[in-house]
């Protein structure tokens, strides 16, 4: 048997964290995890550029076979809920141009995952990141975040292809 490689994105118009692990029956094994940034300064249509080079790039380094997004969550600034969503378009574009399945999970669902719990915190994810995979050392809370969406998928993957293949 092979790993199954898997893209964890918790996507953000500043920051776009990123993690991917391998997967082998129950064993997860830690690959690698990081943080694309945009330029707040820059022009929004540059900014989503920026996170899109940057995530291709990470999808051309690392080869993964399937990848997973988090969900968005609305708040009550629309303009902000709007921007966010148009980074998460660009998490979920590039994976699957490159022939990805993409599968989307909800925050809650994903600290349930991994903590325990649907409302814990950035914290809490860090200490169950450094327990389910002791090589793992994010250096941000979107890399911690996004290893926890690539862990989420690696528990709840097999309902989402069979989904996916009803469909």
């Amino acid at each position: 048997m092979t790993p199954t490689r898997i893209l964890g994105v918790d996507p953000g118009l500043r920051r776009t964290g990123w993690g991917v692990i391998e997967v082998l029956a129950n064993r997860l094994t830690f690959v690698a995890c990081g943080t694309v940034l945009s330029d707040d300064s820059e022009q929004l249509a540059h900014r989503l550029l920026a996170l899109h080079k940057g995530l291709t790039e990470v999808v051309a380094g690392y080869g993964p076979d399937e990848a997973a997004v988090e969900q968005t969550f609305v708040n009550k600034d629309a303009t902000a809920t709007l921007k966010l969503g148009q980074a998460r378009g660009i998490a979920m574009l590039v994976p699957a141009q490159a022939g990805l399945f993409v599968a989307e999970y909800a925050p809650n669902l994903v600290k349930k995952t991994v903590v325990g719990s649907g409302h814990a915190d950035k914290k809490q994810i860090h200490l169950m990141i450094k327990v389910l995979l002791p090589k793992a050392d994010p250096k941000s809370d979107d890399a911690a975040d996004a290893l926890a969406v690539a862990i989420t998928h690696a528990h709840h993957r097999t309902s989402h292809n069979l989904a996916a293949i009803l469909r």
